[in-house]
């Protein structure tokens, strides 16, 4: 039985208010302290058509949440002894080319792992996922339409090498140095631990991750939705003459190269016992999945990509939220949107899972986390102060910014301030220093950078955590 906390009747009003505007179909959320369940919610149904109900126990995808199992993986087999995170990834991948081989000899486990490696946004996990999106007509209102497209789909592992190695783009920098996010380094990290393990990474987390914990709603293989009766329908989004529109687009994505980077399907209650892993030292129950030293590696503040945000091993680290550390990590996909997190010092950990892409999950997540400890659900752990910019020194950020995993950022300069440009309208963007501002996306605040290169001038963005060129065409 749920321990109905009554204060969190404010955030559930503040959770109408988001998931109205934002026309979310169903979202889940449910938070344990101490392994003891202390808060469940269900906004909306898993099908809406069929008003079916959603529990703890409904099957979402969780799209990059799956990049810490890949982590725990990695450090499950260094334990064992097969591979160093320190390993040159060569040692694994010696078929692994790009243009600067002095560099790409030089990237470890630990620059995938942090997303460190170098590699820009190309556009591998685009045709990863090509003959599930060929078949997806709601494709192209996810900015993806590919039946047209001359490109291979990427299939298997060595088409995935092939296809980076074969692409003409420079690394960022030097291994280590530059954070962008990347699909591209965890599709690798499967493949080395297809490699090392002898196994297909599915196997792998299945056997040693998702059976010890009893993870059992969860799964890769898409032929188990049509097994399982508590599963939630896809939704889709587009922007029309008459406003947003939300409509069932029930095709769930795949990507079989690169699972690695975001394809297990999974469940509240199982992701409350996966995240006990990071509570308890290595312990989900009475299994033990880590040592402890693996654990605090894998929550160590490895690389700061925004200002008090920080990378661990397939987790985000803020070590002061609001005095406590706090890990979490989000996906998003086509008719996914998940966020987790826990307090370690508090042995508080919750999980979101909704069934449309491009909604705040992180918002909604720390809007319930807030009132739970007693803030508004509004509350920022950080606030930067603004200032103006006179409109001369806005000039140099105008442009285009594209990345090669097709995502496409317009910066221009809207009603005397600088603003990025999309369809779903203008993002102002307010100036805190040097070449920092502050924007909001998917209805949360987010830092953006604008970068230099060796001559002074502005090529680059960092956006949605990613670095993207500056188009010339």
């Amino acid at each position: 039985m749920v321990n109905k906390i009554e204060k969190m009747d404010l955030f559930e009003q503040y959770a109408n208010d988001l998931i109205e505007e934002h026309l979310i179909p169903g979202v889940g959320i449910a938070f344990n302290q101490n392994n003891k369940r202390i808060y469940e919610k269900a906004f909306g149904y898993r099908n809406v058509e069929n008003l079916l109900p959603i529990n703890a126990d409904t099957v979402f995808g969780i799209a990059s949440m799956t990049k810490s199992f890949t982590c725990v993986a990695i450090m499950q087999l260094q334990e064992a002894g097969k591979l160093s995170v320190h390993d040159e990834i060569v040692k694994y991948l010696p078929e692994l080319k790009t243009k600067d081989e002095k560099k790409t000899k030089k990237i470890t486990i630990h620059h995938l792992m942090t997303h460190t490696s170098g590699l820009p946004p190309i556009a591998t996990h685009v045709y990863a996922r090509k003959r599930s999106i060929d078949q997806d007509p709601s494709a192209k209102d996810y900015g993806l339409d590919l039946v047209n497209n001359p490109e291979a789909a990427i299939d298997t592992y060595e088409e995935l090498i092939s296809y980076i190695s074969n692409q003409d783009f420079q690394l960022l920098g030097e291994p280590g140095m530059e954070f962008s996010y990347s699909n591209d380094c965890y599709g690798l990290l499967g493949i080395i631990i297809n490699r090392v393990s002898g196994q297909t990474y599915e196997d792998y987390i299945i056997e040693h991750i998702l059976q010890p914990i009893q993870m059992d709603n969860s799964f890769f293989d898409l032929s188990k939705i049509e097994e399982k009766d508590n599963v939630t329908s896809l939704y889709m989004s587009k922007h029309t003459s008459k406003g947003l529109e939300v409509y069932e687009a029930p095709l769930w994505w795949d990507a079989p190269s690169m699972r690695a980077a975001g394809y297990l399907k999974s469940t509240q209650n199982d992701i409350l016992k996966y995240l006990n892993i990071f509570l308890n030292k290595g312990m989900a129950g009475d299994k033990r999945i880590l040592q402890e030293q693996s654990v605090e590696q894998m929550i160590y503040p490895h690389v700061e990509f925004e200002k008090g945000r920080f990378y661990g091993y397939g987790l985000r680290v803020v070590p002061d939220y609001f005095g406590t550390a706090f890990i979490n990590h989000g996906g998003g996909l086509k008719g996914v949107s998940s966020f987790m997190g826990i307090l370690p010092d508090k042995g508080i950990s919750g999980v979101l899972l909704s069934s449309l892409a491009d909604v705040p999950s992180d918002k909604l997540f720390l809007g319930a986390l807030n009132v739970l400890e007693s803030r508004e659900p509004t509350a920022k752990h950080i606030q930067f102060t603004t200032k103006d910019l006179p409109l001369e020194k806005l000039q140099k950020y105008r442009g285009k910014f594209v990345s090669g995993e097709g995502m496409k950022v317009n910066v221009d300069i809207v009603d005397g301030s600088l603003a990025i440009i999309s369809n779903a309208g203008n993002n102002p963007l307010r100036f805190i220093e040097g070449n920092l501002f502050i924007g909001t996306l998917e209805d949360q605040e987010n830092l953006i950078e604008f970068l230099k290169d060796d001559n002074g001038e502005i090529n680059r963005i960092f956006y949605s955590s990613r670095q993207i060129f500056k188009s010339y065409a």
